[in-house]
């Protein structure tokens, strides 16, 4: 097969933004207590936290991270998680049916950020808290000392505010299992009162409203409508939610996936431009995908039945699942004008890139994927001419065998690339305005497109040197089925 992708410096879709390559932290499972923290591990550092995990976590180079759910949010009252340790509650989570011992809270997420170099962004608890105790929040994090939070923080260790600029108005709040679901009315009020409080604590914070939390919801957008009308210039960004998954073993039509997500961010930016159109306002909410990746195998039945960290959502990941992350890491980017943050849900164990087992880690196969895009961030997204063949996927319709996003970063092309035939090679051929000189680096992500990494084979699926480019003003290289390729080339 043969196709063309086409690009012009003169077409930019707009600046990539570096939040798009965030992660989740949940109370969730494993992913915290025996993941990133784990005082009784040989990798403990001082705080209780994993050496080993962050240095894992820190080769994904993301720039923001959302905590503390989830789910979990809805129930979770931030004062439970500061103070000494030894006064900290242990209370029942309803959300996951866990224990929660509290003795990981804002200090230490705000620690671990600072570690490893994340912005933070915190979820307050708008289902089963109030907006007041969310403004308090604010304070905690961000006041100056000289009031009754900051002092307590000050108090706690930290005389220098936290400055955390992200806060979620709550979490998924339209879906009827989370813990003070409303209706969407209702809702807009609760974060309308919040928002108000929080941005009157600090006017210098950013909100993200709860858009609905998947497009299968049966109040999909008209939810999103009624709450952006509510909050109005008090809502700096919309969430959107999506997990994914090869429930049918079809493969030809998971690789078509992307333009569902695709239409799913259309969808919501139409959405807010719309609601912005009607108000007359100056700005509009710009698109936060707060809660994206695979997830179907360990769905988690059950719950943790009263215990700490249970092993729950360990989900295992293919190469399959590792190209459909980078798919949704290339629609963030092709849509750059509108997708301004997005976390990969979650970092640890839970659905996460990153898998431990008492003092032993291995590195999932989407780990690899996300890896590949993020470590080659900044620049402007291009639109692209794909011109080649095509298919018909059954539930996504039409898509070319190439997906595909580009950025271009001064005197730097990078251009990623997923060949979704599952038994041809594509023959690639890359056009710009420009004239491409030579590659700086490249690299490839191929194996048999179910295989797996774990413990005792963690590198049976990892990236390799792709030494297939031909260089001569264009670009060409022949793809392997099933293969992600990610490179950057440099341009005279």
């Amino acid at each position: 097969m043969e196709t063309k992708l086409v690009l012009h410096s003169q077409f930019p879709i707009g600046e990539v933004s570096p939040l798009i390559f965030g992660g989740f932290l949940e109370h969730l499972g494993r992913s915290i207590y025996t993941g990133v923290y784990d005082p009784d591990s040989a990798h403990a550092d001082g705080e209780g936290m994993r050496q080993d995990v962050i240095e894992a976590l820190r080769e994904l180079e993301m720039t923001i991270v959302r905590y503390p759910g989830g789910n979990f949010a809805s129930g979770y009252h931030w004062r439970d998680g500061v103070g000494p340790r030894e006064s900290r509650p242990t209370v029942r989570e309803l959300a996951w049916q866990s224990l929660e011992p509290n003795t990981f809270g804002t200090d230490e997420f705000v620690n671990l950020c600072r570690k490893v170099g994340w912005q933070p962004m915190i979820a307050v608890n708008l289902g089963t808290g109030s907006p007041e105790e969310a403004r308090d929040w604010v304070e905690y994090c961000n006041s100056p000392i000289g009031t009754r939070y900051a002092d307590e923080r000050a108090a706690n260790g930290s005389a220098d505010p936290f400055d955390v600029p992200i806060w979620c108005l709550g979490n998924e709040m339209d879906g009827p299992w989370q813990l003070g679901h409303v209706p969407a009315d209702q809702y807009g009020i609760r974060a309308q009162q919040a928002a108000k409080m929080m941005k009157d604590c600090d006017r210098s914070i950013a909100t993200v409203a709860c858009g609905s939390s998947g497009s299968q919801m049966p109040t999909f957008l008209e939810w999103d409508r009624q709450v952006l009308e509510h909050l109005g210039d008090l809502a700096d960004y919309v969430s959107l939610h999506r997990y994914v998954g090869n429930r049918d073993g079809n493969s030809v039509d998971y690789l078509a996936i992307s333009n569902s997500i695709d239409r799913q961010i259309e969808a919501v930016d139409a959405c807010t431009r719309l609601v912005a159109e009607q108000r007359r306002a100056s700005s509009r909410a710009w698109l936060c995908f707060d809660e994206w990746n695979v997830w179907y195998r360990a769905r988690g039945q059950g719950g943790g039945r009263g215990t700490i960290a249970p092993p729950l959502l360990e989900e295992r990941y293919n190469l399959e699942d590792a190209l459909v992350v980078a798919m949704f890491l290339m629609s963030f980017i092709r849509h750059a004008d509108c997708v301004k943050i997005a976390n990969l849900a979650q970092l640890v164990n839970v659905i996460g890139p990153v898998m431990t087992r008492g003092d032993e880690l291995f590195k999932q196969t989407i780990f690899h994927a996300f890896r590949m895009i993020s470590s080659r961030k900044t620049g402007v997204s291009l639109r692209g001419a794909v011109v080649g063949p095509r298919y018909t996927s059954e539930r996504y319709g039409e898509v070319a065998y190439l997906d595909h996003a580009a950025m271009l970063d001064g005197d730097r092309l990078h251009v990623f690339a997923v060949n979704r035939s599952l038994d041809e090679d594509l023959r690639l051929s890359v056009e710009l305005d420009r004239s491409i000189a030579k590659v700086v680096d490249a690299e490839i992500l191929h194996a048999e497109l179910q295989a797996e990494n774990d413990f005792d084979a963690p590198d049976r699926v990892s990236s390799a040197p792709f030494d297939g480019w031909l260089v001569q003003g264009s670009a060409e290289a022949v793809l392997p089925p099933h293969s992600f390729t990610a490179t950057t080339f440099a341009l005279r």
